[in-house]
């Protein structure tokens, strides 16, 4: 999914922004490899992991609750311990996309002698003015608590065309799009950012990339598919011709199966 790497890419690119709005300070961070703490990662796109010399910021972006959210935070945690045992650990989930599921209520793993804490951020009840800022949060002003998106995506563009026109404000353009994009609707949002800014960017290119390969992975199981389907149709009718009492080499040369397969249908009808 965009949406899990664009928050990723928010989080490894504007770190010092990320910290101060979860944080509440300016803290130089470095990123921290998943595969750094075990041998066998946990399955979460949206992972982040960053670290200073004093502590680690955990957080995991996501769209939809999962019931699993509980422990990934939890092991995460004892994870960390074990490699930076004097290290504290802030450990946030933020989920993107309003919902009325319980489970974005839920801020701890709890099992007999053993509780995990860990924060909770719910977009859409963060006041917009907090996003509007700091340029690596304006993609998350649209899903902030406001009753019109369609304001907020405007306001994000007039801040961002403040800012040098360089690659890391057209990332910033390119992310906004892509998260704008939960709440609002495409024509309106590439009308308002400017769809020839957004091309040049990382982003937009990388979903680009994954787009171009996610067609040609279609194009190549539908074309297996009808290859198959001839195939079967092929073998279909080479048995139908062997019940009626037509010789192997016939059918084989009739229907253009493999004589070795008509041979192998021969023995199971």
């Amino acid at each position: 999914m965009p949406y899990d790497n664009t928050c990723k890419f928010l989080a490894e690119t504007f770190p010092a922004d990320i910290a101060t709005w979860l944080l509440g300070k300016p803290v130089t961070l470095t990123k921290l490899e998943a595969k750094e703490l075990s041998l066998e990662p946990i399955r979460a796109d949206s992972l982040i992991l960053l670290q200073s010399e004093q502590e680690i910021l955990h957080g995991e972006f996501q769209i939809n609750p999962v019931g699993e959210v509980p422990f990934r935070m939890a092991d995460y945690r004892l994870r960390c311990y074990r490699y930076y045992p004097d290290k504290e650990m802030r450990s946030f989930v933020i989920y993107l996309r309003k919902t009325n599921s319980p489970l974005v209520y839920q801020d701890s793993f709890c099992i007999s002698g053993l509780r995990y804490d860990y924060e909770v951020i719910r977009l859409w009840e963060q006041p917009t003015e907090l996003f509007l800022e700091l340029p690596g949060l304006l993609p998350f002003a649209c899903l902030s608590k406001t009753d019109n998106q369609e304001q907020v995506l405007r306001e994000v563009a007039r801040r961002t065309q403040t800012l040098p026109l360089n690659s890391s404000t057209r990332n910033i353009i390119a992310a906004s799009a892509v998260l704008a994009g939960l709440v609002l609707k495409k024509d309106f949002i590439w009308q308002v950012l400017g769809q020839d800014i957004m091309r040049e960017s990382v982003i937009y290119q990388q979903i680009e990339a994954e787009a171009r390969g996610e067609a040609r992975g279609e194009a190549r199981g539908e074309t297996r598919g009808k290859t198959q389907g001839k195939e079967e149709k092929a073998q279909e009718i080479a048995l139908s011709l062997l019940k009626t009492g037509m010789k192997v080499q016939q059918v084989a040369q009739v229907t253009g199966v493999s004589l070795g397969r008509v041979l192998q249908l021969q023995g199971d009808k």
